[in-house]
């Protein structure tokens, strides 16, 4: 699915992140929308009190939903109700709580360590987990005890979780008495790749408590916790308000906050939106597997697209006016790993016209 935008002779060319990207439209008009009349403050307003019902509906189960401006305040919140402060939280060796949210995890949750363990292609392997598990309880009160596994759906490499193997990863988690989280920044994406429903990949395969993203799917800033209701996340529920309110992160004028989250779910806007950038990823994709000089060391499966290109063409890029990230590949590797992040703002002949100066 491609959506359709107005003619325009400007390339749009920075591919940086999802983050650099207007709010959508239709977010913008819910905005202006909800913005007349004095309403109750705090949440107590009718539009976020609809919230619950909405996610509930989306994810066809009981949720319980507390709106938040950033991703890394929804993680690093999410962890605090989830992670004493002598605990730990285990993720994948790649992901965004461990390398991209400058302590705020640890910050929140009072100390609570985080420990990454080593993937391929930033999916944690279900044969490995019981191994660490094993050892971090054979450590007893030497290292703090794992009571938090957080996974990421997309994977911070673009590749994603099968509803299979997440049920393996929180079935294991589960047995060891460890809740799940799962950071859903680019859950759309994801879903929109597998072809599962929103339920499928969360609370089906065993996740208790989603971050989930909005300002990657075309919010202007909302991104939003969701507890999926269950005996582990009862007590979290109840402390959830506490937290928010002591970090700073209950908004008072929040129904700017909740409406943005109900445009996203308003017919599946989220998803349509993660449904075009993922197209625009494997139309470059496509590109790149036909390059002579480009690697894709990656499966590209949601709307970020990784390549080792030459040094050389990685500053033709850049003199030309792209904007993208590029990271040291190992050694014995030429060239750099650019990152191509697409959204729903990415157009076809944006990427055309990027496909263009790489063959140039």
């Amino acid at each position: 699915m491609i959506r359709n935008f107005p003619v325009s002779e400007d390339i749009r060319k920075n591919f940086a992140s999802d983050n650099v990207t207007p709010a959508c439209p239709e977010v913008i008009e819910a905005i202006c929308q909800v913005n007349h009349d004095n309403v109750p403050s705090y949440g107590e307003d009718p539009i976020s009190a609809t919230l619950n019902k909405h996610f509930s509906d989306v994810f066809e189960t009981e949720t319980v939903v507390f709106p938040i401006v950033t991703g890394t305040a929804a993680n690093s919140l999410a962890l605090s109700a989830m992670v004493a402060p002598y605990g730990s939280v285990l993720c994948d060796q790649s992901a965004h709580i461990n390398t991209d949210e400058g302590g705020a995890p640890e910050f929140f949750t009072h100390g609570a360590k985080l420990v990454g363990i080593p993937s391929s292609q930033g999916r944690m392997d279900p044969e490995t987990l019981p191994t660490s598990l094993k050892h971090n309880l054979a450590k007893g009160v030497l290292t703090p005890p794992f009571q938090c596994l957080s996974l990421t759906q997309a994977t911070e490499w673009g590749t994603t979780y099968s509803c299979a193997t997440l049920s393996q990863l929180t079935e294991i988690a589960h047995e060891h008495s460890l809740t799940v989280h799962l950071d859903g920044a680019r859950l759309g994406n994801a879903i929109a790749h597998l072809g599962c429903s929103p339920a499928e990949t969360t609370w089906k395969a065993g996740i208790d408590v989603l971050s989930f993203g909005g300002t990657k799917a075309g919010a202007m800033a909302a991104e939003a916790i969701v507890f999926f209701v269950n005996d582990r996340t009862r007590p979290m529920i109840q402390s959830m308000p506490h937290l928010q309110k002591r970090s700073g992160h209950t908004w008072s004028k929040q129904r700017f906050l909740s409406t943005q989250l109900l445009a996203l779910l308003d017919n599946n806007l989220w998803l349509t939106n993660a449904l075009h950038a993922n197209a625009m990823s494997q139309r470059l994709l496509h590109a790149l597997q036909r390059h002579p000089a480009a690697q894709v060391p990656f499966d590209v499966e949601s709307n970020e697209v990784f390549a080792v290109l030459p040094y050389p063409l990685i500053e033709t890029l850049r003199e030309e006016g792209y904007c993208f990230y590029c990271y040291p590949t190992p050694d014995g590797v030429p060239g750099g790993l650019a990152r191509f992040v697409m959204s729903f703002y990415t157009r076809p002949q944006d990427v055309d016209a990027l496909i263009e100066s790489l063959n140039a």
